[in-house]
């Protein structure tokens, strides 16, 4: 018999397929001036931090209340670990459900006003899961073209039909809501958009959402923890409840300064994910010492309401200085303050400036944005003080000028 032969004999250079096809992404992405690189931070978060052997002031972490190196929230960890050790040796439905997971489910539920909350390690997981477990071949998701990564990404391994409408445009959402033929409908939004710093128009949207039989599902990373009067997120700062938002997620990585994700909404939403949701069911849980700390976190937001203030007022200075400086900034209310750039190549050689003057700001390049729509993504933390705000605005000035 035979021999069958490869389609393709192997390269000359001794490279597989496989070798070929990843240098030849690396090198086009390279080309593009999109190549990532990761920077060495050898200190904790925080206002100042150190990164590659220099001291500078961080305004790209999403640290937005500086809990992350909170003294009571190391301290709640350090307690845990002693008590529960590392790791949680399993998922939520094995043994790997802790006292202290539970207790914090509660403390989440309560602090957003809804029956009850599900832990799931990271946001991303919460959502690609969440998504797959609430919609099927029959359903329809209409999700803004500005959502976060996770959610297309659920979107896109669902089995649902993916309807993407312009950036809070609420008449094409309308359009598209009118002309579906699906019973299932489902709309998932960001809550604050982590690359405009905007927020979605939820009151129109839960309007629309109850006009139209579909349930909407909101994604808020960059808004629990700073956002409302309590700190609850974007649904408190509209005054909307369970009813009107019936799947709320949130991560607890940004203003919580910890690790992990949840869900939270009515007993039988979350009952519902416990049984379907893949990520949750599978996965291990997060350590018990993370949710100790994370319930710390809350504690400190609850007793210490001068850092939502004082980030308010952060906000309120950059913006104000900005205009008195003539530099062009989005609109965005929030602690995320982007500043648009010509390309690619213009965001680095800003970003770079900015380095040299000691402020570490991140230049954020397509296919994490649109292309044509590169930024500077600034944000601010209730650690920043507002003289360390001055400098950066008078340091920006300065680059945006070196590079016209």
């Amino acid at each position: 018999m035979a021999l069958s032969l490869p389609a393709e004999a192997p390269a000359l250079d001794g490279q597989t397929s496989l070798e070929r096809r990843l240098a030849s992404a690396l090198a086009e992405r390279q080309a593009q001036h999109r190549y990532r690189r990761r920077s060495l931070l050898e200190s904790p978060q925080g206002a100042r931090v150190r990164v590659g052997g220099r001291d500078v002031v961080a305004f790209c972490s999403n640290d937005y209340l500086g809990l992350a190196n909170h003294p009571k929230v190391i301290e709640a960890f350090q307690v845990a670990a002693e008590s529960y050790g590392v790791g949680s040796g399993a998922s939520h439905l094995i043994c790997g459900h802790s006292e202290e997971h539970h207790l914090l489910e509660d403390d989440l539920a309560a602090f957003t006003g809804r029956e009850r909350a599900l832990l799931i390690s990271t946001g991303y997981m919460a959502n690609v899961g969440t998504l797959n477990a609430l919609t099927d071949a029959g359903s329809t998701i209409f999700a803004d073209r500005l959502n976060h990564a996770s959610l297309m990404d659920g979107a896109f391994v669902s089995r649902a039909r993916l309807q993407k409408f312009a950036h809070n445009d609420l008449a094409d959402l309308e359009t598209q809501l009118q002309s579906c033929q699906t019973d299932s409908r489902l709309i998932a939004v960001d809550g604050v958009y982590s690359m405009d710093g905007d927020l979605a128009p939820l009151p129109e949207m839960a309007r629309l959402a109850s006009a139209y039989d579909a349930a909407l599902m909101v994604d808020d990373a960059h808004g629990f923890g700073w956002l409302g009067e309590s700190g609850a997120g974007v649904a408190e700062h509209f005054g909307l409840g369970q009813k009107e938002v019936p799947v709320l997620m949130a991560t607890l990585g940004k203003s919580l300064g910890s690790f992990g994700a949840f869900i939270a909404g009515s007993e039988d939403l979350i009952e519902y994910l416990v049984q379907f949701c893949r990520p949750y069911v599978y996965s291990t849980a997060l350590p018990p010492a993370v949710a100790a700390a994370t319930r710390a976190s809350l504690g400190v937001i609850h007793s210490e309401p001068h850092r939502r203030r004082h980030l308010l007022d952060l906000i309120e200075r950059f913006r104000a200085g900005a205009r008195e400086r003539g530099i062009a900034t989005m609109h965005s209310a929030t602690p995320i303050q982007p500043v648009l750039a010509k390309d690619e190549r213009q965001v680095l050689t800003l970003a770079d400036l900015l380095a040299s003057r000691g402020f570490w700001v991140g230049a954020i390049r397509p296919p994490t944005v649109p292309a044509g729509s590169c930024r500077l993504r600034i944000s601010l933390s209730a650690d920043h003080s507002a003289e360390q705000v001055d400098a950066l605005l008078d340091a920006l000035q300065w680059a945006l000028e070196q590079c016209r």
